[in-house]
């Protein structure tokens, strides 16, 4: 065996501790929500590590030998762990949450193909060396001897792969063996990831109530008069009796910061430093649960809040599944998710079982629009499903969500798919579900689907009202659960 040069003595002594503490830290960087700077500091560690081993991966490609270019390969599945690991951490810590899915998705799809890879090559080896070995052992037995049955599935003439396509059957039984693993380490995985799933609200305070209203004042301010001498050599211009001159003056400051509890700035009690309003989407299947989603869609939407409320909001919507709302803690759950669509919705009793934790336990909101009347009732059909026991209602006018932090006097839609009222599903005095029956995300959208201005600021305010209503509850709830 060649002995090893100084650099790569170097980097394996650097590489199996770095190894053990970097596998400890992913573990509890998945495990534990607010992980401490120090795991990041470990994490960026992997990037000058990676070059190092990029700079090995170069030198050792050009020797010479099979060995040579397994060792690479070796060497490069390291770093590309590394360097995933490395992006998906610092997405998820700068809040890039589509970045971070897209790049935990795709990563985890290379990860397959990269584990698939080194899976033909070893079943490749194993195979030519088991055959090596029968062929050096049939030399030296009798020639009459019958050769013993074999169960090694590494070797290709295993009883069990019949008499005919031999390799291809071992190729299909490793590469479904394969999958089957990878497919249930994920699914154990996405369970402890699950833990580290969370949702901070904006640290602030404020007060659950009307805004101050823009307030024009008419002030008659009348010119002074002057008794004069007609007479005099001084000449004046006489103005008219009548002669008045109207000042407008505007009172825009919000009397009060939007949100709920005892803290500075926009915000809420049990909120972050780092904390954002998300407008995160339900993901069903059997429809069109993207309708008016992102960038052009409900991103508006998310926008126009933040300058409504001067409240901190993210930078992208999002999406979820139903099954992944099970993967956020109590008092770190989304307050509201957003839900809409034209087509069908497909909810399994499972998703049924989340969602209505979700809502009754984790203290959640649903905020439902529909884009058809099909949809309309297809949403009411789930809904009584999920809370059989509670029956929708409309929602009055004159209710605080209609009132705060933006009076809503008359209720803004685009066409009534539904009705032209909201429904609600209230709970111990809590609305857990709104739903708006005339398709508000078609007024969000770009070109806000040919409506009038003054219709489609409503549905802007109406959709902020929604989200402020549902962070507020979900923040008295966190207040009165510290309490106890």
């Amino acid at each position: 065996m060649k002995p090893l040069d100084s650099y790569t003595k170097a980097l394996l002594i650097l590489s199996v501790p770095y190894a053990l503490v970097w596998a400890f830290c992913t573990i509890l960087w998945r495990m534990w929500p607010e992980t401490p700077v120090i795991f990041f500091a470990v994490f960026l560690l992997a990037f000058p590590l990676g070059l190092a081993w990029m700079n090995w991966i170069r030198i050792t490609w050009r020797s010479k030998g099979e060995n040579a270019k397994i060792q690479s390969a070796a060497a490069a599945t390291w770093v590309y762990l590394l360097w995933w690991q490395l992006a998906v951490v610092v997405t998820d810590w700068g809040d890039l949450y589509d970045w971070r899915s897209s790049l935990a998705y795709y990563g985890t799809g290379g990860l397959f193909l990269i584990g698939l890879c080194w899976l033909v090559w070893w079943l490749e080896r194993s195979s030519r060396r088991i055959e090596v070995l029968r062929m050096e052992s049939a030399a030296q037995q009798p020639e009459h001897q019958a050769p013993k049955k074999s169960w090694n599935p590494l070797d290709p003439e295993a009883w069990y792969y019949g008499r005919g396509s031999q390799k291809l059957k071992q190729s299909l039984a490793g590469f479904s063996t394969y999958t089957l693993l990878f497919w249930l380490i994920g699914l154990m995985l996405s369970q402890v990831r699950g833990c580290h799933e969370v949702y901070e609200m904006p640290a602030g305070g404020g007060q659950q109530k009307q805004l101050a209203v823009q307030k024009v004042q008419i002030q008659k301010v009348i010119r002074k008069k002057f008794i004069i001498n007609p007479l005099s050599a001084i000449k004046f211009n006489v103005p008219p009796i009548d002669e008045v001159k109207l000042q407008l003056d505007q009172a825009t400051e919000h009397a009060y910061a939007v949100g709920y509890g005892e803290g500075t700035g926009a915000g809420y009690a049990g909120g972050t430093s780092k904390g954002k309003v998300r407008l995160i989407r339900l993901e069903y299947d059997a429809g069109d649960w993207d309708l008016n989603f992102g960038v052009g869609g409900d991103l508006n939407m998310l926008f126009e809040y933040g300058i409504l409320t001067q409240q901190k909001v993210a930078e992208q919507t999002e999406s979820r599944r139903i099954a992944q709302l099970a993967a956020f803690p109590p008092e770190k759950s989304p307050p509201v998710m957003f839900m809409t669509g034209q087509r069908s919705i497909s909810v399994s009793n499972s998703e049924s079982k989340v969602l209505r934790e979700y809502l009754l336990n984790k203290h959640g909101m649903l905020f439902a629009s529909a884009g058809t009347a099909h949809f309309h009732n297809q949403f009411l059909t789930v809904m009584n499903h999920v809370l059989p026991e509670i029956r929708p209602v409309p929602i009055p006018m004159d209710d605080i969500i209609h009132r705060a932090p933006f009076a809503v006097p008359k209720f803004p839609y685009v066409v009534p798919h539904g009705g032209k009222e909201p429904l609600g599903w209230n709970v111990d005095g809590r609305w857990v579900c709104y739903y708006h029956p005339g398709d508000i995300s078609d007024a969000w959208a770009d070109g806000h689907a040919g409506i009038s201005p003054d219709v489609y600021n409503g549905c802007y305010q109406l959709g902020a009202n929604v989200i402020n209503y549902g962070h507020t509850e979900y923040a008295k709830w966190l207040m009165s659960q510290k309490k106890k």
